[in-house]
C-alpha cells in the first residue's frame, strides 16, 4: 500500500523513511515478532526484570534516534535499528502497565488507541498530511516516531488482549490479524480506500500479528505454542531482519526517489 508523493517548500532533507514495497511489510513484521519474543528473553531467560530490560532497550532506542535523526537521509541499517528497539520499546510498555501495575489490557487498549489518535491528529493539524512520503523535517519525523510507538504499544495490548484475555490462543489470533491486513489491502486496491488511511491501518495491524506469531512460535505447547523457545525464535527472525536489510542496502530498491 502506498500513498502518493507530496512537495513541500520546507523540505529540509531526503525523505527519511522507506518506500512500501513488500520488504518493507516483510521486515515490519519480523521486527514485531522480535519485539514480542525479544522482550521475552532479556525478562525472562536473562532474568533482567521489565525494569532492567526496559531501561537497557530504552536507552539503546535513544541511541539509535539519535543517529536517526543526525543523519539527513534513509539509511537502511539505522532506520530498521530504531524499528526493532522501539517495538521491544512498545511491548515493554504495555507489559510494565499490565504486570507491574496490573492495568487491564482493555484499559491499555483503548488508551493507547485514544493517544494514538490524538498523535495523528496534531501530525495533520501541524503538517496538513499524514503521507510518510513525506517525512522531509525533523518534526515530521518526529510525528512519525511517536505514532511508530503507540502503533507497538497498542498493537502489543491489543493482540494480548485478544490471545489471552478473550483466550482466543497464538494461533487464532494471528490468523485474524492476518485476515484484517488482507481486508484492508482490497479494500485499498479494488475499492480504492485512501492509501493513508489503509497503510496506517495496516501498519498497526501487523503489530498483534507479528506479536501473536512470535508468542506462538516461542511459547511452550502446553501454552498453545510450537515450543521453539525465545532464543532460536529471535535468532531466526534477526538473522532474516540483518539479511534483508544487508540486501536493501545494497540493492536501494527501497529507497523513495526524489522527484
Amino acid at each position: 500500500m502506498k500513498d502518493k508523493d507530496h512537495k513541500s517548500s520546507t523540505q529540509i532533507m531526503l525523505n527519511k523513511v522507506p518506500e512500501i514495497t513488500l520488504f518493507f511489510w516483510v521486515i515490519k513484521i519480523l521486527c514485531t515478532t522480535v519485539g514480542e519474543t525479544g522482550a521475552d528473553f532479556l525478562n525472562t531467560n536473562l532474568n533482567l526484570g521489565l525494569d532492567g530490560v526496559t531501561l537497557i532497550i530504552g536507552t539503546m532506542l535513544v541511541a539509535a534516534l539519535i543517529f536517526q535523526f543526525k543523519f539527513k537521509k534513509y539509511v537502511p541499517g539505522i532506520y530498521w535499528l530504531a524499528v526493532v528497539l522501539i517495538s521491544i520499546v512498545g511491548t515493554l510498555i504495555t507489559d510494565n502497565l499490565t504486570d507491574n501495575l496490573g492495568i487491564p489490557l482493555m484499559i491499555t487498549t483503548i488508551v493507547f488507541t485514544i493517544s494514538l489518535s490524538i498523535v495523528f491528529s496534531v501530525w495533520y493539524k501541524k503538517e496538513k498530511t499524514l503521507s510518510i512520503h513525506t517525512i522531509i523535517t525533523t518534526r515530521r519525523e518526529a510525528f512519525y516516531w511517536l505514532a511508530i510507538l503507540f502503533t507497538f504499544a497498542l498493537g502489543t495490548a491489543a493482540g494480548d488482549l485478544l490471545a489471552e484475555t478473550i483466550n482466543l490462543g497464538y494461533l487464532l489470533s494471528a490468523i485474524i490479524f492476518g485476515v484484517l491486513i488482507a481486508s484492508v489491502a482490497i479494500s485499498h486496491f479494488v475499492f480504492k480506500v485512501n492509501a493513508i488511511l489503509a497503510f496506517w491501518i495496516a501498519y498497526i495491524l501487523t503489530r498483534p500479528l507479528g506479536a501473536s506469531i512470535g508468542d506462538y512460535l516461542s511459547q511452550d505447547l502446553n501454552n498453545g505454542g510450537l515450543g521453539l523457545g525465545t532464543v532460536i525464535t529471535s535468532m531466526i527472525f534477526l538473522a532474516t531482519i540483518l539479511a534483508t536489510v544487508i540486501y536493501l542496502t545494497m540493492t536501494k530498491k527501497d529507497v523513495i526517489k526524489k522527484k
